[in-house]
């Protein structure tokens, strides 16, 4: 009851419509994460913490997307349609980059390399999953928009590395870098600010990745998720000078400041930045992947409520929930529920519209000009 209290007011503030929109937000497309399932056993078997229960899934289950995940997934989502008949759509929050592991232990750690995730996909024999990447995009099912350039923190990790951080360097020698440390900041979280100074080499990151985005899908992302939600506010302004309109963040932000300090922010679906950026934020989650309830029931009453608030459901998911390159079972359950899912919306919302949250984006500010 407390819960779906606290819900119910996290739905009133903020842009609301009469329509009823749904938006499928997904995390992760492009990161390594895991590379195989040797590197997992290597790692398990060394002692490193991999995690647990919901939070070990991604270790467990994430990988490369391969043509076949993305098949299967494009297969779900274009089973159904909405009122104006489109088919659902994958909001696919991507990495444009992965670390080159040769070059910087050719290095001695003293620097770091990166190479283009489409370039990691032809190292792991899964060049042809960029193909559908692009036939995704084309159908409008299926829109890559920025996570970050990687997956990882790369001061934070460089110096673990240098200080010869032997977890680290286990992780390091499998192509890993994403599992849970006993000391220091998550390695996942791209723009955590271990240390204040770290910002100057976020700011680099975030141009360097916005303009590798570019040059891989040949148009601008409009759309920012930084990577586990850390980040510093100083990040804003660089990423609209590089046509970022709108951005991800939690209703309650936390702002990194460096050396542990934080700062809170307040905000809501359509709140304005002062770079004329739109905040989107998430009322929904769907999570199917090991985990241990009724995700179906539990995103539908979540919808319910935003519905009943006169909100779009901006629905949170990960990669690893469709990527069966690890275990099959896991995306092939996932795809199963999606589709239950979409069909039970459709069902008990038959005038519901999919969007991508770049489109929902540019409804709500239209808008806001319309307004002024």
């Amino acid at each position: 009851m407390m819960n779906r209290l606290i819900k119910c007011v996290s739905n009133i503030p903020g842009w609301q419509t009469n329509r009823k929109i749904i938006v499928l937000e997904s995390d992760d497309w492009g990161s390594i994460r895991m590379p195989s399932i040797k590197s997992y056993k290597v790692l398990e078997n060394a002692g490193l913490f991999l995690g647990k229960g919901v939070g070990g899934r991604y270790n467990k289950y994430d990988t490369l997307a391969s043509a076949e995940d993305l098949s299967m997934l494009f297969e779900v989502l274009t089973s159904v349609k909405d009122k104006n008949n489109s088919s659902a759509k994958i909001t696919a929050v991507s990495l444009v980059a992965n670390p080159d592991f040769q070059k910087i232990k050719s290095s001695e750690f003293q620097e770091y390399y990166y190479e283009p995730f489409n370039t990691t996909l032809e190292r792991y024999n899964k060049g042809g999953a960029f193909q559908l990447w692009q036939e995704g995009f084309n159908s409008g099912i299926f829109l890559p928009e920025f996570h970050g350039r990687e997956h990882l923190n790369v001061s934070a990790w460089l110096r673990a590395l240098q200080q010869e951080d032997k977890e680290v360097l286990l992780a390091f020698n499998q192509g890993v870098w994403g599992f849970n440390r006993k000391q220091g900041i998550g390695l996942q979280a791209a723009f955590d600010l271990e240390y204040a100074n770290d910002l100057i080499t976020h700011k680099k990151i975030v141009i360097d990745g916005l303009d590798l985005f570019e040059k891989i899908h040949g148009r601008r992302a409009r759309f920012f998720v930084p990577p586990n939600g850390p980040i510093n506010n100083a990040l804003e302004p660089v990423a609209a000078s590089k046509g970022i309109l709108f951005m991800s963040t939690p209703k309650i932000q936390k702002e990194v400041l460096g050396e542990g300090k934080i700062r809170r922010n307040l905000r809501y679906l359509g709140k304005n930045n002062k770079y004329n950026q739109i905040y989107i934020t998430r009322n929904a989650f769907f999570e199917p992947s090991d985990s241990n309830k009724n995700e179906i029931d539990t995103c539908l009453s979540e919808i319910e409520l935003a519905f009943k608030w006169r909100k779009p459901v901006i629905i949170s998911c990960h990669r690893v929930n469709f990527i069966g390159g690890l275990n099959a079972a896991n995306r092939d359950n996932s795809l199963k529920q999606l589709k239950q899912l979409l069909d039970t919306i459709l069902k008990q919302w038959p005038e519901v519209e999919f969007m991508t949250s770049t489109e929902l984006g540019y409804i709500i500010r239209e808008k806001q000009l319309c307004r002024k």
